[in-house]
């Protein structure tokens, strides 16, 4: 039975490949390649032979060369998959073989490598803890404004892919759906020679933007919105649910830290509130 390698793709520096990344490349039998001139200079910058047929597949023929790659892995082929920069299948070609083999019943592995979006998270300076990828958002300034208005309350740090020549108009958008006061970093070129990080608000960059077009492969990371504290209830419902949950069997302990949990109410508060009523 063959097997399909996801292999991990220095975002710019060759230095960043991995020994697995190169063992996968001078091993299979083919290599199916997002660009294969990119492939063939990749190979040159860090002195290997790529020995195995190397392949194109890239969003305009992945529909018609999956299938093909299938067969070759069920005729027992080691396939590496490899693009531009980066993870296959992250906003990059990939996901649709991945999940062709995997419905065939054929092993899918990685020799995992960089990746601009935890790259560009890690530079930001912004909350790392939690964060959600929202790739390449619509081109089109309606369906992206629209887009943005649905992200507008999301608390989680946020990275998006952009065109260089679409950044003035989505930074202007974001600033408008997100308030320009939010923190962001537009990231671009990222382990390149001429790798910047740029960290305002989004005003800030919405303006720095227009300045002239900035060139390269770009990652933008915003700052996820500020949570909202959530009402604090009366004392009398507090304790009211101290109560029925008494009642249900729980200790009196276990239920004044349940519902000040439930709130966000400190734990002796609830405790105060409960034993003022002599209850």
């Amino acid at each position: 039975m063959g097997r399909l390698v996801l292999v991990g793709a220095p975002l710019g520096n060759p230095g960043d490949a991995s020994t697995r990344m190169r063992e996968a490349l001078e091993t299979a039998d083919v290599v199916a390649a997002e660009d294969t001139r990119r492939l063939v200079r990749l190979a040159r910058d860090l002195g290997i032979t790529v020995p195995g047929r190397i392949v194109s597949y890239f969003e305009g023929n992945e529909e018609r060369r999956t299938p093909e790659l299938v067969e070759t892995l069920r005729d027992g082929a080691l396939v590496a998959l490899v693009t531009d920069g980066g993870m296959p299948s992250v906003s990059d070609p990939g996901y649709r073989l991945v999940r062709a083999a995997l419905d065939a019943g054929l092993p899918v592995t990685a020799a995992p490598g960089p990746s601009a979006v935890t790259t560009a998270l890690a530079l930001s300076g912004l909350p790392t803890d939690r964060f959600c990828f929202e790739g390449f958002l619509p081109r089109t300034g309606s369906a992206r404004r629209a887009r943005l208005a649905a992200l507008a309350a999301e608390e989680r740090t946020l990275v998006f892919f952009e065109a260089p020549h679409r950044l003035a108009a989505m930074l202007a958008d974001l600033a408008g759906a997100f308030g320009p006061d939010r923190p962001a970093a537009v990231c671009r070129e990222l382990t390149k020679t001429y790798e910047e990080v740029v960290r305002r608000p989004l005003g800030g960059l919405a303006e720095w933007a227009t300045d002239g077009e900035p060139k390269g492969e770009i990652t933008l990371v915003v700052a996820g919105a500020t949570a909202t504290p959530a009402s604090r209830p009366p004392d009398d419902e507090l304790r009211d649910e101290v109560a029925a949950a008494e009642r249900a069997g729980s200790s009196r302990r276990d239920a004044i830290t349940a519902v000040a949990e439930r709130h966000g109410v400190r734990r002796r508060e609830v405790y105060a509130i409960v034993h003022a009523s002599g209850q």
